[in-house]
């Protein structure tokens, strides 16, 4: 079980480091030799690529230890969180590439 645990534990971790990289991002957008945004917002993807991956493997070691009712419990939160982490990791990122691509064509 305590391996289930971690699994939403890093879910955790990774969902905010989906967040706080774009804003990283965006708060270093006018340093001249920030040239990493890229690696950045790559990097972003992909933890929450993760984050909702291990959401998925959690979910599934529900199904085989037969644990309905912490489904049905969690599924409708597990479900709007996961829509709100994309969502705002896409948009966060959106905002990245547009001020970087702004900011490229400006020079």
């Amino acid at each position: 079980m305590l391996e289930a645990g971690l699994l939403n534990l890093g879910s955790l971790v990774l969902g905010l480091i989906a967040w706080i990289l774009p804003v990283v991002n965006l708060l270093q957008h006018n340093k001249a030799n920030h040239r990493h945004w890229i690696f950045f917002s790559v990097t972003s993807v992909s933890a929450c690529a993760i984050s909702l991956w291990m959401q998925i493997f959690y979910t599934n070691h529900l199904v085989k230890i037969e644990d309905w009712s912490a489904l049905i419990d969690t599924s409708h939160a597990v479900a709007s969180v996961a829509t709100l982490l994309l969502v705002v990791t896409i948009i966060l990122n959106a905002i990245t590439l547009v001020v970087y691509y702004g900011k490229k064509l400006k020079d």
